[in-house]
């Protein structure tokens, strides 16, 4: 993989509310810093985060909108007061004293692209405080090197690491209704309302990563690969962890989405037990119950087993209607989406209160935690793509190569070098938009039919082939040549005859 170079520059405002300016500031505000930090991935890829702090006091209006009552209304207040562009972000500083923020939390991240940070502690305190914040808005360490995870040594990622769906221009996601008992339940689910209610508010948002469809199918006599177990103590079906991958691959064979599609296909399956093995739990490693039912599988998608209440009376004719509450399933499913778009939030520290995104699935700093991981991906997929280019082009010497198909490869390089020049600027979406153009281009390069190595013979290939077809033809012309030849040389050693 060719080498890739870049910095990652995140602009950022640090805005002191009166009474919480540290004492040792080393100059007056307003003043410019600059923080960077190298993110090592191997020695072919260097990638430098750089934090431009703009240090400022609040102006009017932020100090009225951090008079709100609770840090909610504040974060709504100071939306419209803020710079939101794309990958930067905002930083107010409150009082030690302040009421904003619960007790024993310092740190409160909004929506959108702000955060409110309780003030305390001298100026290194302070800094160490907003780096941790602003890692997390923006990107870590882990997350740049999981984007990178082709190019980092095997070893020295995390499990999760390589959980994240791949950067893509498109998903396609598929839901999937499992009634593998017809004779006992027919099911409804509302699946189109369900969409336009939950997941098109958070695809909306995402349309800026990728483009996004969404289809839904009801499956028949659709099995799962693994009998569950009884327990005689709940009198319930169980499937235990270590099980589950096995459940996943004879359900695959039905599903049939992801052999037509240029796109990753992410499945999300809905599976109503049949009423010989209802109810059915799943349970983790410990043996503990899951809590939503349901488990995800890295890139793939995630399966929620909804249990149908058994009939009070075993008199009640078959097959029960069962309405699924899609409200509790899209929760599930949602949540999964974000675990496979790496958009979890577990490894938040204590002291830190994250505000839900609502009904838009995610805030507006993690749409942007996507777009710098992603863009970086793309950077590094493209450098992959032009060098496994160049190292075919070089390997086979007569390959003839296409005007479109060299101008696609300029593009690329140009929309590549666009990218690291925008992150350096600072500028996310440009630099994103760069990279989504520069993998297009590349890729359609790389998949040119011209360049089908399959096309282009070794010249001794082509001896191999043409001298048999030549040979016959060739024995009596070089007999005659070289009787013609013999023939001119008996005449002129011949002497003239003078009469």
């Amino acid at each position: 993989a060719g080498p890739v170079q870049v910095q990652l520059v995140v602009p950022m405002a640090v805005v002191f509310a009166p009474g919480s300016v540290p004492g040792d500031l080393p100059r007056p505000l307003p003043f410019r810093d600059v923080q960077e930090m190298e993110i090592s991935v191997n020695l072919r890829t260097s990638v430098t985060s750089r934090y431009e702090m703009r240090y400022r006091s609040t102006t009017a209006q932020e100090e009225a909108a951090l008079a709100a009552a609770t840090a909610r209304e504040a974060d709504a207040a100071l939306y419209p007061l803020q710079d939101t562009t794309l990958g930067s972000l905002t930083m107010y500083m409150v009082p030690e004293t302040s009421s904003l923020l619960p007790q024993g939390i310092n740190v409160y991240v909004g929506k959108h692209r702000s955060a409110l940070v309780r003030a305390g502690g001298g100026l290194a305190a302070l800094q160490a405080r907003l780096r941790e914040v602003t890692q997390l808005m923006s990107f870590t360490a882990t997350s740049i090197a999981a984007a990178l995870s082709d190019r980092v040594p095997d070893g020295q990622l995390g499990p999760d690491a390589r959980r994240n769906l791949k950067s893509s221009l498109g998903y396609e996601i598929t839901f999937s209704l499992l009634n593998p008992d017809p004779k006992s339940h027919t099911v409804d689910w509302d699946i189109e309302g369900a969409v336009n209610r939950f997941v098109k508010p958070v695809l909306d948002k995402l349309s800026l990563v990728a483009n996004f469809s969404v289809d839904s199918q009801i499956l028949y006599y659709a099995v799962l690969g693994v009998t569950p177990r009884y327990d005689k103590e709940s009198s319930s079906f169980l499937l235990s962890a270590h099980s589950l991958p096995h459940v996943i691959n004879p359900v695959e064979a039905r599903l049939g989405s992801s052999a037509a599609s240029l796109y990753p296909v992410l499945n999300f399956l809905l599976y109503v037990p049949e009423r010989s093995h209802s109810p059915l739990y799943i349970q983790d490693k410990d043996g503990a119950p899951v809590s939503t039912n349901a488990f995800h599988s890295p890139r793939w998608g995630g399966i929620m087993v909804y249990n149908v209440e058994a009939p009070a009376s075993p008199q009640t004719s078959l097959p029960l209607h069962v309405d699924v509450d899609m409200a509790r399933v899209m929760e599930v499913f949602l949540a999964q989406l974000r675990l496979l778009f790496g958009l979890s939030r577990e490894e938040v520290p204590p002291e830190f209160l994250l505000e839900s995104p609502g009904n838009e699935g995610l805030a507006d700093w993690e749409l942007d935690h996507l777009l710098w991981a992603h863009t970086v991906e793309n950077i590094a997929t493209v450098s992959t793509t032009l060098t496994s280019l160049a190292q075919l082009l070089d390997k086979i010497g007569n390959i003839v190569i296409k005007d479109d198909v060299a101008s696609e490869v300029y593009r690329a390089v140009a929309s590549v070098q666009s990218a690291v020049t925008e992150l350096s600027l600072g500028h996310l979406l440009a630099a994103f938009q760069a990279s989504k153009e520069a993998v297009t281009c590349s890729e359609r390069a790389f998949f040119d039919p011209s360049l089908l190595h399959l096309l282009y013979f070794p010249d001794d290939q082509k001896f191999a082939i043409y001298i048999p077809l030549f040979l016959p033809m060739a024995v009596p012309i070089l007999l005659s040549l070289a009787k013609i030849v013999r023939e001119t040389r008996l005449r002129k050693k011949e002497p003239t005859k003078m009469d």
